[in-house]
């Protein structure tokens, strides 16, 4: 079983949500119920399985639902129907107490307008979670230098939140969140705030921390590059419905429709695409000796990849190894070119 579970889950905006529950389940869909009954879906069935360890990265336009299912994983809103469980526990079965201890000890969160408490300095700003928790001023103060150094702010221990650029900011709200050592890390629009350059540094400290940490990250962006650039897998939404999830090369070969299709259509392939993405599979062609000279790494982005094809027309194709060495599959200058152009 996956960490997190989400099932059938339907949130509808309103006073008598129920009526519009069942005009949702018959098949209507938002803007039918909207025009019958004034409710507003916020979600419409969705199903998802979240891995523990990966960054799970859910994104759609404004209006998707995105932020609405982020919400019901810290139980901020309630779904109007459907469950959500963590590590096979009913988070919708929890009472206040329950509810409250599991958000202090299982969950971090980063926010997209920071949410650091202005009269704390980053130090306080940083433990403040493990505060809540009771921990003594000498333990938390610990744990928050540790993370403070490690998003690169030791030195500001003193400054406050004004005194800070935001991409600073974040950093301390990202060193808060993991301060508390959480299970789940839910990032909503985390780094949309932020300046481009700034934006890209976030986000490199961000997959330089998770291949040392492996958290299980949800992370909610409106952003199809930094998606792909992140996500281990993507859901994307529209209208409050699922409407496809996958690695970020399945996105960008396989959108499951036009909506999807549109996001892609100017996305660098190069970059986003791996070698297993592209490679013909070993049953399809057994390597020769020569090719086996020649070995990549099934995770090598194309990127690296192209340039050895472009240089002559006589390049020996590659022989695609596994994590353990394996020769798993081969790829070769007319595979390469056909993906490119496709």
């Amino acid at each position: 079983m996956s960490y997190i579970e989400i099932r059938n889950i339907f949130k509808i905006f309103g006073p008598n949500p129920k009526s519009a529950l069942e005009l949702a389940k018959a098949g209507s869909d938002k803007d039918e119920i909207l025009a019958a009954t004034g409710h507003t879906v916020g979600l419409h069935d969705v199903s998802l399985s979240i891995e523990q360890g990966e960054t799970f990265v859910v994104m759609g336009l404004s209006g998707s639902g995105k932020s609405t299912l982020i919400r019901h994983l810290n139980r901020l809103i309630d779904p109007t129907s459907g469950e959500i469980s963590f590590g096979g526990e009913d988070i919708l079965a929890m009472d206040i107490p329950t509810l409250n201890a599991f958000r202090r000890k299982r969950l971090g969160m980063v926010f997209q307008r920071f949410g650091l408490l202005p009269h704390r300095n980053v130090m306080d700003n940083v433990a403040y979670g493990l505060e809540i928790q009771g921990q003594p001023r000498k333990i938390r103060e610990a744990a928050a230098a540790k993370w403070i150094e490690r998003v690169g702010l030791a030195g500001y221990e003193a400054k406050f939140p004004d005194q800070l650029s935001g991409g600073m900011q974040q950093r301390v709200g990202l060193a808060r969140a993991l301060a508390t050592d959480p299970e789940v890390l839910l990032m909503d629009e985390a780094f949309s705030a932020l300046d481009p350059l700034i934006r890209s540094d976030m986000q490199d400290e961000l997959m330089k921390l998770q291949t040392e940490l492996h958290k299980t990250i949800v992370f909610i962006t409106h952003d199809l590059d930094e998606a792909l650039k992140l996500g281990d897998r993507i859901a994307i939404l529209k209208d409050g419905k699922l409407i496809q999830v996958g690695r970020p090369e399945e996105i960008v070969l396989h959108p499951a429709d036009d909506y999807v299709k549109a996001f892609t259509r100017d996305v660098n392939r190069g970059r986003v695409l791996r070698a297993r993405s592209v490679m013909q599979p070993i049953s399809d062609q057994a390597p020769t000796e020569q090719m086996t000279e020649n070995k990549i790494n099934h995770d090598t982005p194309l990127d690296e990849i192209i340039p050895y094809f472009l240089g002559s027309t006589e390049a020996q194709p590659f022989a695609v190894v596994d994590r353990d060495g394996g020769i798993v599959g081969t790829i070769g200058r007319d595979n390469l070119l056909d993906v490119l152009n496709r």
